[in-house]
């Protein structure tokens, strides 16, 4: 009687044991295919993430050139073939959708062969209201602004009634700082609210330098307005009067930014520099109560 009952218990035990053993291999088994499940879609999610970042800084050129942004991002993260959908909607947002199949190793004992994995991602603009490398210069809000279309910055106070015209004492009032934040932009954040004093002085000589070499550095013509790294556009604030003499703006309070693509070299006697007003996408952050002239920042929106 007692051998019998020995025997029912290690029967029992070897049951147990077995069903121990599979739970903790189908335990497993969720553990590795979630894992693989969580990989994929953190792998999904940074191709979406990085391909709206990046194409959203078109969004001010057009859909192709936004498409074409997108898609080299996903071909550089191997994640084109997983591309379900595109949304542009220019000057707004890009959004993307991705999927994948994941093969499951353990989830075929449940008769799972695979998981479908999305991952979805939009960046959208902003009005820009703080940032850096701004230029020493600036342009008044009151100043109707047509984006492509000539204009002329005045870098001197002739003919106009508060004396200087636009140009910024960006942390120092000196001919040598103006120059360097003309040239390399002005390393400090500038941001809208921000009090600044305004450049007094002859600088339209050091201002035509430094225009050429900006020229130089990037021979193209206005055909191309929009490459990236060109040192012809220049981040200049938006501003209103905030304080003035009879004879001379001393101070304005920065209310958004802009863009200017320097169309044509100056003069000898030039004092002013010639170009246009482009929408343009940057590194800057948006800002409450920024006025907007077409400088925009890129968030991701969803």
């Amino acid at each position: 009687m007692r051998k019998k009952f020995w025997r029912q218990e290690e029967g029992n035990a070897l049951l147990l044991m077995a069903v121990a053993f599979f739970s903790l291999l189908v335990m497993a088994g969720f553990v590795i295919d979630g894992g693989m499940i969580y990989m994929t879609k953190s792998r999904l999610q940074k191709a979406a993430n990085a391909a709206v970042l990046s194409g959203a800084q078109e969004l001010t050129t057009s859909e192709a050139a936004v498409q074409a942004v997108v898609h080299d991002i996903l071909v550089r993260h191997e994640e084109e073939k997983n591309l379900k959908q595109i949304d542009i909607v220019l000057e707004q947002k890009v959004a993307v959708d991705l999927e994948r199949a994941v093969p499951l190793a353990f989830g075929k004992l449940l008769g799972m062969e695979t998981v479908r994995v999305t991952a979805h991602a939009a960046a959208g603009l902003r009005v820009m209201g703080r940032a850096k490398g701004a230029a020493p210069l600036g342009i008044d809000e009151s100043i109707p602004l047509e984006f492509y279309k000539e204009y002329q910055l005045k870098v001197d106070s002739s003919g106009v009634e508060y004396g200087n015209f636009g140009v910024l004492a960006l942390g120092d009032p000196g001919a040598q700082t103006y120059e360097e934040n003309l040239r390399y932009g002005y390393q400090e954040e500038i941001r809208v609210g921000d009090i600044l004093e305004t450049q007094t002085g002859n600088i339209a000589g050091k201002t035509r330098s430094v225009i050429q070499e900006k020229i130089n550095e990037c021979p193209d013509s206005p055909d191309n307005i929009y490459k990236r790294d060109c040192p012809r556009i220049l981040l200049i604030p938006v501003y209103r009067p905030y304080e003035h003499t009879v004879n001379q703006l001393k101070k304005v309070e920065v209310t958004g930014f802009a863009y200017f693509y320097i169309t044509a070299p100056m003069n000898p006697k030039d004092t002013t520099i010639t170009g246009m007003f482009i929408k343009r996408t940057g590194t800057g952050l948006e800002e409450r109560n920024s006025v907007n002239r077409g400088a925009f920042s890129i968030r991701l929106i969803e």
